[in-house]
C-alpha cells in the first residue's frame, strides 16, 4: 500500500472513531419520549434568525413561570432564548445531532440557563404538552395542521402558540401576524371551550 493510501485509510478511521465519540458523549444528554418512535424527521433542520427567535418570544410575551416547549428544536436557541428571559423551556426533536449542539449551547449560556431548560430526542407527537403556556414551531404547514388537534386538545385556554413562517391554514387563522428580519411570525392563543362542546 502506498503512503497515500494508507493516509486515506488512516483518515476514514480517525473520522469513524471520531464521529463513534460524538455519539457517546452525546447519550448522557439526550432522552427519548415514550415508546421509541419512529425517527425520520418530518421538516428538514432550519434556524431561527435571532431577531426572529427574540421576536417569537416577545409575540407569545414568555416571561418567568412560562413553560415552553419548542417541537422540532434543533440547536435549542428558542428554548434557551426562553430561560434567559426566566420561563422553563423544553426541546423536542427527533434528530439526535442538533440535540448535541442544543445541550452544548444550554451549557455555554451559563447554569442559570442551563437548569431551565431540558432537552428530549423524541417524536413531538406523542410528547405530553399539557403544562405548556407557549408553544414554538418552526415545521411546516403540513405538520403544523397535523399538530392543531393534539395542542387544541392538551393546551389550556390562553396557552400561546408561536410559528415561525408557517399558518395553520384555513383550519385556524392566527390572532396575530408580524414581522421580523424579513419573517412572518405567527401567533394563536388557546380559546376556552364552547360550551357544551
Amino acid at each position: 500500500m502506498n503512503g497515500a493510501r494508507i493516509r486515506v485509510a488512516g483518515l476514514v478511521l480517525v473520522t469513524a472513531l471520531a464521529g463513534c465519540a460524538l455519539l457517546e458523549h452525546a447519550e448522557p444528554y439526550i432522552s427519548t419520549t415514550g415508546e421509541s418512535p419512529t425517527l425520520i424527521p418530518d421538516v428538514p433542520f432550519a434556524v431561527s434568525a435571532e431577531p426572529v427567535v427574540e421576536a417569537m418570544l416577545d409575540l407569545a410575551g414568555v416571561r418567568a413561570g412560562d413553560v415552553l416547549y419548542d417541537l422540532g428544536c434543533g440547536d435549542g436557541r428558542i428554548v434557551i432564548a426562553a430561560a434567559r428571559r426566566g420561563a422553563r423551556a423544553t426541546g423536542i426533536d427527533i434528530d439526535p445531532m442538533p440535540l448535541i449542539f442544543a445541550r452544548r449551547n444550554a451549557r455555554r449560556s451559563g447554569a442559570d440557563v442551563e437548569r431551565r431548560v431540558r432537552f428530549v430526542r423524541g417524536d413531538f407527537f406523542q410528547a405530553d404538552l399539557r403544562d405548556a403556556t407557549v408553544v414554538t414551531l418552526y415545521l411546516s404547514p403540513e405538520v403544523n395542521q397535523r399538530l392543531l388537534p393534539k395542542l387544541l386538545a392538551e393546551l389550556a385556554p390562553g396557552s400561546r402558540i408561536v410559528s415561525h413562517k408557517f399558518d395553520m391554514g384555513d383550519a385556524w387563522k392566527p390572532d396575530r401576524s408580524v414581522s421580523a428580519d424579513d419573517a412572518t411570525i405567527h401567533l394563536w392563543i388557546v380559546p376556552a371551550p364552547k360550551p357544551g362542546g
